[in-house]
């Protein structure tokens, strides 16, 4: 009995463990996805944030896209775009404390 109640404590660790990667991926990839749209010529990092937010709204629930900011950066000489991802690690499920994921996607903007 007790050795089968540490079992499933763990294996309901292993699975929360899990789904805070799949979170954690998930967001970066959307960070991504909204730099590299935003990068387009004829976008503005304003059309990154969006596409960022339609996004988590989609695959994760609508708490993870409400802290999204895009801007244009300088890194050594090249202009990026950075989409930044604010979002709560899923601690019982996807409920959690928010902001405390920070998470970053880049992409370099294009040029006409």
């Amino acid at each position: 009995m007790l050795v089968g109640g540490l079992l499933v404590v763990m294996f309901v660790a292993v699975v929360q463990l899990a789904l805070v990667q799949h979170v954690r991926n998930t967001c970066i990839d959307a960070a991504a996805e909204g730099a590299r749209y935003a990068a387009q010529v004829g976008r503005d990092p304003s059309d990154g944030a969006a596409r960022t937010v339609e996004l988590l709204r989609q695959s994760l629930a609508p708490s993870y896209a409400q802290d999204v900011t895009a801007r244009q950066v300088d890194a050594g000489g090249l202009a990026l775009v950075e989409v930044t991802v604010r979002a709560p690690v899923p601690l019982v499920g996807l409920l959690g404390p928010g902001g405390v994921l920070e998470l970053q996607g880049h992409a370099p903007v294009e040029g006409p």
